[in-house]
């Protein structure tokens, strides 16, 4: 598998990726509807480097990459990553993230923190943990269920 950075000949399969996720709403804290146009400039907006996993031609993972904060906050990284709903489960999550990790460092950041992470999410939860995320904050009852039902969502941390 390689990482490389998107262009916009992968747009439709970045697509691919990230509506089923949208339209899920169980892990992300977008809208439902949203639509193509508003989902890619999100995914990939000028405020942040994207990236793709590919294997054998086939784009199963996307990921992005940004400061976190401006000014004095500028020195974290936050990422995103939604990986093929075809391709969960083979750890394809963990080398966008490593990846991610390895590339952070190289562009000086000095910590990783992830915002909103939905707490029923919790094989994505054990994943970051397991590559050195603590939960540094819960955020009770911050994420609405397309159920209607809410649940905590949690902020993780890691130095560099």
């Amino acid at each position: 598998m390689t990482i490389r950075p998107v262009t916009t000949k992968d747009e439709a399969a970045v697509w691919s990726i990230i509506e089923p996720i949208v339209r899920a709403g169980e892990t992300y804290a977008l809208p439902v509807e949203m639509t193509e146009t508003d989902a890619l400039r999100y995914w990939t907006g000028s405020d942040r480097e994207t990236f793709i996993a590919e294997e054998n031609g086939s784009i199963l993972g996307t990921y992005y990459i940004r400061a976190n904060q401006s000014g004095g906050g500028s020195h974290v990284a936050n990422c995103g990553y939604m990986t093929h709903v075809s391709a969960q489960g083979r750890g394809i999550a963990r080398r966008m993230c490593e990846h991610s990790l390895d590339y952070a460092r190289e562009r000086g950041f000095r910590a990783m923190q992830f915002n909103f992470v939905v707490s029923t999410n919790e094989q994505a939860v054990r994943l970051w943990q397991s590559l050195g995320f603590d939960i540094v904050g819960r955020l009770q009852l911050a994420f609405r269920r397309p159920s209607g039902s809410y649940v905590d969502a949690f902020v993780m941390f890691r130095a560099l």
